[in-house]
């Protein structure tokens, strides 16, 4: 299953917590920042994930990272 349609049925589950500027969500490809502050700035705002991520408990400054537009908007992909 291509990586867009496995985010997609994720964001369709509860999120793992909220802060200011994403709804995070535990996917089977990694930790998806959804973007949920209007048009997203470019380019991606990774640091102000890796900042935000803090504030759920999640250290996601070793991680990979890409971003992905889909349906619901900008997601920032943390993975290893």
């Amino acid at each position: 299953m291509p990586i867009r349609e496995l985010l997609e049925d994720a964001l369709e589950e509860p999120s793992i917590g909220q802060t200011a500027l994403f709804s995070w969500h535990a996917t089977p490809v990694g930790i998806a920042a959804l973007w949920r502050e209007g048009k997203p700035p470019t380019p991606p705002p990774y640091a102000d994930a890796l900042k935000e991520g803090l504030e759920v408990g999640l250290d996601l400054s070793r991680e990979e990272r890409e971003f992905h537009q889909v349906s619901k908007g900008l997601v920032l992909l943390f993975h290893s």
